[in-house]
């Protein structure tokens, strides 16, 4: 199996951005700190469930790309 380039960091980092700027956005919509706070962490656990099975699904490919594979 392939090892993954990118590591759990960027993950977690890209879903933290994620879920700070919709509890930042959801915040100043509304101005209530607990319905910010719940969208923040929603969002953040949103986007790394997707993030990850994304990563899960991709496959590093041995086979030269100007060839055939039937050939």
């Amino acid at each position: 199996m392939a090892k993954n380039k990118l590591g759990v960091r960027v993950f977690l980092t890209l879903s933290a951005i994620a879920g700070a700027l919709v509890g930042v956005i959801w915040y100043f919509g509304v101005r209530r700190v607990e319905d910010a706070l719940i969208a923040g962490g929603l969002t953040f656990i949103i986007v790394l469930v997707i993030i990850a099975t994304l990563s899960l699904m991709t496959k590093e490919d041995e086979h030269p790309a100007d060839k055939p594979r039937l050939s």
